[in-house]
């Protein structure tokens, strides 16, 4: 049959042909990743494709039998080559997908196909159907096309697409996308998907939610919540955190109300949410009827906007039997910081019927620092893996899910169920115990806070104080220390500069230095080589500052420039300069200056650039302070 296109892949590719299939169900199950005004797919099994030999003219699947016109069944039988079908017949099967919108503007009939993948001809075929105004579900012949992988001698793997009716092609712009599309975005994901073949450490996203119902509680959220974006006032990214939790919010107003429809249950569910932090999360779900409290150790501003109907306390969280909850269907613990794994045991301790939600995000022990046992995982997946432990150790039959976030760390761990009987409280407690004192390998242990983010997008604080559970447990201070050497003393980080610049600046051609127009760009110290022309003392101070020396040199990046473990003399007139602010834009007549330039005042040759041109004033008659009020610095490293 005549092709639309097709596309070579590259080199012998060893994970052909399974690779094709791999890559066929990621674009039939998760068409999201690729067409973005997608929110996913619902795809149910259907029976065998075609009957007895292949020329059967029925396939079956939850929609009614339909039945194939002449060249439908052409399209899907037609002659290839030998070497193309080489090989045992291998079965043929059929899955019916429902195409889920990000905006649905289909109403209750959303866009169906019928999929159907022939394993002795290495093709699948994808058939939409369409639904009358009685229900009646029928073939619909225009948007029918295949996607084939090939092998020929001598030239290799190619995938080819073949569509039906070109010219018949219609494009919503949502579930159906232009007819080239799919030759310059599917079909090289495709070919992508297939060579890699790579299997993930996690769960499917949303692999515990009915995909449907997600996309449609999300866009009313985030049409009902997205003025918040405007109001935000944290120096947080308002935009990251208000639609992160609004996501949050729907997973778990989802998967409650899939439990109510399971359990019988009328009333929603209650919550505490342990570490609160901008307590948005809590305002969501107590706004769309849940009753609950948030908790964290220090109040923020935006708490006062809220109103009275949001509950948020200012307190310490202490992993004892003070802090139990037998009155909450669910504690939530969102990126919850030292009490993550303490959640699923205050879980379990709080009452037989207690569930929990927790999205881990810093990695945390009972007692201090997560510390890694397994070099075969990655680090986050270890501690995912530890997190699920605890809570089999609790007694809960734990879930993995993975959230559809914009964070790097969107993994989360349900516990709905426990695993043993309410008769048998007392022994699963004596677990519990037995466990949480074998984590306590070194009493008094301390948390580590110098490896701890604090860029205000990680985690946003849940404070625990110890307790007869908790013994030796360091807990956090209520005002997070600022270790990002920007508090440091100005007059000890000037002579760290200058003291590195000159060694730099000395170094002569032999020793990796040299010059650009005459104007003397210094050479080159690994971090660890300036670290040594260090005092003792001067080192002692860095090493509590996060990140130390090279967040030192970092930070006064307008002398210095650090990549791959090297320090260099920054020169303002190349373009890795301007990495460290790719949106820079030229200086305009009558900029205002606010800082000296340091090259003009202690560079022997002076800036290599004209006043005019450079950032930076050169000398007091070319500072201007700025008039307006400087941003007080702010400890709100949190959310």
């Amino acid at each position: 049959m005549p092709k639309f296109s097709d596309i070579k892949f590259p080199g012998e590719c060893a994970t052909l042909p399974d690779g094709f299939w791999s890559a066929v169900d990621v674009w039939a199950k998760k068409p999201h990743v690729v067409n973005k005004r997608l929110c996913g797919a619902k795809e149910t099994q259907g029976k065998d494709a075609v009957d007895g030999d292949g020329d059967g003219a029925r396939f079956l699947s939850d929609a009614p039998a339909a039945e194939l016109p002449g060249e439908v069944l052409s399209f899907l039988t037609g002659k290839v080559s030998s070497a193309r079908a080489h090989g045992e017949d291998r079965p043929r099967s059929s899955t019916v997908r429902t195409l889920i919108p990000k905006v649905n503007s289909y109403g209750t009939s959303l866009p169906k196909e019928v999929v159907l993948r022939d394993f002795g001809r290495q093709q699948v075929t994808f058939l939409p159907l369409e639904e009358d105004a009685e229900g009646r579900v029928s073939l619909k012949e225009g948007n029918i096309y295949q996607i084939q992988l090939c092998h020929e001698d001598g030239e290799g793997w190619s995938l080819e697409l073949h569509v039906l009716t070109p010219d018949a092609w219609f494009s919503d712009g949502v579930a159906y996308p232009r007819l080239p599309w799919l030759t310059s975005d599917l079909l090289p994901k495709l070919v992508r998907w297939a060579t890699e073949c790579k299997s993930s450490e996690f769960k499917s996203t949303l692999s515990l939610l009915p995909v449907e119902k997600y996309s449609l509680v999300y866009q009313q959220l985030k049409d009902k919540y997205k003025a918040m974006v405007k109001v935000w006032p944290e120096v947080t990214d308002p935009e990251k955190f208000v639609y992160e939790d609004v996501a949050i919010a729907t997973y778990l107003l989802v998967l409650w109300a899939e439990e109510r429809e399971e359990k019988g249950l009328a009333a929603r569910q209650s919550f505490v949410d342990l570490g609160c932090g901008n307590g948005l999360l809590v305002h969501i779900l107590t706004s769309e009827g849940h009753p609950g409290t948030g908790v964290d150790v220090r109040r923020r501003k935006i708490w006062d906007m809220y109103g009275a109907q949001t509950l948020l306390e200012e307190k310490a969280i202490t992993p004892g039997e003070s802090s139990l909850f037998p009155g909450a269907d669910w504690l939530i613990g969102n990126h919850s910081d030292e009490l993550t794994p303490w959640i699923p045991i205050i879980a379990a301790r709080s009452s037989y019927s207690c569930r929990y939600f927790v999205l881990p995000c810093c990695f945390f022990d009972f007692y201090g620092k997560y510390q890694r046992r397994q070099c075969k995982k990655s680090q986050y997946k270890e501690y995912i893996d530890f997190i699920a432990e605890v809570s089999q150790v609790s007694g809960f039959n734990t879930e993995e899910d993975c959230l559809r976030i914009p964070s790097t760390k969107r993994v989360c761990l349900v516990g709905k169920s426990r695993n043993y009987l309410l008769s048998d409280e007392a022994e699963a407690e004596q677990r519990r115990a037995h466990y949480i004192q074998s984590r306590q390998a070194t009493p008094g242990l301390t948390v580590q806070r110098s490896d701890i983010r604090n860029d205000g997008y990680c985690c946003h604080g849940s404070i625990t104080s110890g307790s007869s559970w908790g013994a030796g447990f360091q807990p956090r201070d209520r005002v997070e220390m600022v270790r990002n050497c920007a508090t440091l003393p100005r007059d000890l980080v000037d002579g760290v500069v200058l003291q590195v610049a000159k060694v730099l600046l000395g170094m002569t051609v032999d020793d990796g230095g040299g010059c650009s127009a005459d104007w003397n760009r210094g050479g080159s110290l690994s971090v660890s080589e300036v670290a040594g022309l260090l005092e003792q003392e001067t080192l002692q101070l860095l090493k509590k500052e996060c990140g130390g020396l090279q967040t030192l040199l970092k930070n006064n990046h307008q002398v210095f420039r650090v990549e791959g473990g090297r320090v260099y003399m920054r020169d303002w007139r190349d373009g890795k300069s301007c990495r460290a602010n790719p949106k820079r834009k030229p200086v305009a007549p009558g900029a205002l200056k606010t800082r000296s330039c340091w090259f003009h005042a202690h560079h022997p040759q002076g800036c290599p650039l004209q006043a005019e041109h450079c950032a930076f004033a050169h000398g007091p008659g070319d500072l201007r302070p700025s008039t307006r009020p400087l941003k007080k610095i702010k400890n709100d490293v949190f959310r």
